[in-house]
């Protein structure tokens, strides 16, 4: 059994992660600051369903407050730390950029401080595809380089894996870094497509298809993304004995510093995700064809071999198992009968 700090609890991935761990028997604590950002109540009822396991415990705390961080770590002493907290969405960072750097910098490194300070043994913080930026080489790999990036969002994601090798590298913290792929299935963001498009098509309103339906994602189901990052955790890195300075691999180091893609290593064009969404509901779309929106990038695409050699998974469920899963989740929680 492992003390694990879950920041982000309340979120769309720390909820899922955190009720795993919670089931093998980790003792966690779960933080989260249940901002504004999107409907609080939604955060609270992903709390009440983790209320009563034994192995889990919830604090609200705000990652930016610096002596409240170094107090929860101090006192603590977690084994690892899952950082999952972050300002989310592309299109919100050109409309607020302050926060993102509040919630994705300033604490970001009051987490690399507690473990610094405190010997955690592993820290595992999540990424995001978005750091590719303008790269176009499909698949997406960790070994290319991605100093491209086209949204403040991703800039501060490349930012927190530059910092979390810079204190692997001072002070011998072992530290993975995660980007996702396109997260999405039941409890699931309200800003993110499939719940603004599953809202849309049952109210019977009209939805926004940017790019004119031609993006291409690389969507991952939130089971195969909590299953990766538990393996990871399980997965302490080492330093690299062949790592080079003549030749610099972004994707490892000579200090313990590893990053993976978690991906469903298949993209998926919107039109056709919209398709499948449809089928589900038994309701067509009304589209409002669009251009692609500042800060978007037109596809992502994930190369996974690195995390299938490391720890023997493939992320793997398809969007039409996802995506219904999604909707019936979505049904029962809003009460809709179809």
């Amino acid at each position: 059994m492992k003390k694990i700090l879950v920041t982000g609890a309340a979120g769309f991935i720390g909820f899922h992660l955190s009720g795993r761990l919670a089931d093998r028997s980790d003792e966690v604590v779960g933080l989260d600051n249940l901002n504004t950002y999107y409907d609080v109540n939604l955060k609270l009822d992903r709390l009440k369903q983790l209320e009563g396991r034994k192995n889990f415990r919830f604090v609200r705390l705000d990652l930016s407050d610096r002596d409240a961080v170094a107090g929860l770590f101090s006192e603590e002493k977690f084994d690892a730390v899952v950082n999952l907290a972050a300002q989310a969405g592309v299109r919100y960072s050109l409309i607020n950029p302050y926060s993102y750097v509040d919630s994705n910098i300033s604490g970001f490194l009051n987490i690399l401080e507690g473990c610094r300070h405190n010997s955690v043994k592993h820290l595992v913080f999540a990424s995001s595809s978005s750091v590719y930026g303008a790269n176009t080489k499909m698949p997406f790999s960790v070994h290319q380089n991605v100093d491209h990036p086209v949204s403040l969002y991703a800039a501060t994601k490349k930012s927190n894996e530059l910092m979390a090798h810079t204190y692997s590298s001072l002070y011998n913290l072992p530290c993975t870094g995660l980007r996702f792929f396109t997260v999405y299935g039941p409890w699931g963001r309200p800003d993110m497509a499939l719940f603004l498009f599953t809202k849309a098509i049952l109210e019977g309103r009209s939805i926004e298809v940017f790019n004119y339906g031609k993006m291409r994602r690389d969507f991952t189901y939130i089971d195969d993304i909590t299953e990766g990052v538990i393996r990871v955790i399980d997965r302490v890195p080492a330093p690299d004995p062949d790592w080079s300075g003549d030749t610099p691999d972004s994707a490892t180091s000579y200090a313990p510093y590893k990053l993976y893609n978690i991906g469903n290593n298949n993209p998926v064009e919107l039109m056709r995700f919209i398709e499948v969404l449809e089928d589900c509901l038994s309701k067509k779309a009304e589209k409002n064809l669009l251009p692609i929106q500042p800060g978007d990038v037109p596809a992502t695409y994930a190369d996974v071999d690195d995390l299938t050699a490391a720890v023997g998974f493939k992320p793997s469920t398809t969007i039409r198992e996802g995506i219904n899963k999604f909707v019936e989740w979505y049904k029962q929680y809003y009460k809709i009968s179809l």
